[in-house]
């Protein structure tokens, strides 16, 4: 369970903030459907978690356990690193005549690709050797973040002091990697 617990928690913190949030935001205000929304938002992060985390598990069936020990602190350090920066939404979101789940499903699935939360699930899924608790993990954790973005959001973002949950993201990524290679030795 430490798999999963450990997923949550990352990804949910990581998620404050970042574009993929922001999305969830647009997608509210622009669609004004939340249960299509939401329920694209678990479809679109369970197929693209459930990718990512089959790379993280394959990459680490490739490196020996001292290298991947290695790779994954240092990549969870880096994260930490990453999640200090502001994300930004470029542009909006296309409203595909599909309607709001399909719009939602492929909006989210191309906004998860490259993010920090998609390589924190490849990290995750190297680091234990629990492809699925990862996966669900990491869904639940974008879940839990961005679906009071969907009920409520701007006058959530709003009182949310942004600035300082990117530092605790960070600190516990930085945590997280640390634990990783103290754990690797």
């Amino acid at each position: 369970m430490e798999a999963f617990f450990t997923s949550t928690l990352l990804v949910a913190l990581a998620e404050i903030g970042d574009k993929t949030q922001l999305l969830s935001f647009v997608l509210a205000a622009k669609l004004r459907r939340p249960y299509p929304i939401m329920a694209g938002i678990f479809a679109a992060t369970i197929l693209n978690h459930a990718l990512a985390a089959s790379i993280g598990a394959w990459l680490a069936s490739l490196i020996s356990p001292q290298a991947l020990t290695w790779i994954v602190g240092l990549s969870f350090i880096g994260f930490g690193l990453w999640a200090l920066k502001p994300d930004t939404l470029d542009g909006n979101p296309r409203i595909f005549s599909a309607g709001v789940f399909v719009t939602t499903l492929v909006a989210f699935f191309v906004a998860e690709m490259g993010d920090k939360t998609q390589f924190a699930t490849v990290a995750l899924a190297a680091r234990y050797d629990a492809l699925v608790l990862v996966v669900l993990g990491t869904t639940f954790g974008m879940v839990l973040a961005n679906i009071p973005a969907v009920w409520i959001g701007k006058a959530l973002a709003d009182r949310i002091n942004m600035r300082w949950m990117r530092w605790f993201a960070a600190a516990s990524f930085v945590l997280m990697g640390l634990w990783s290679l103290a754990a690797g030795e």
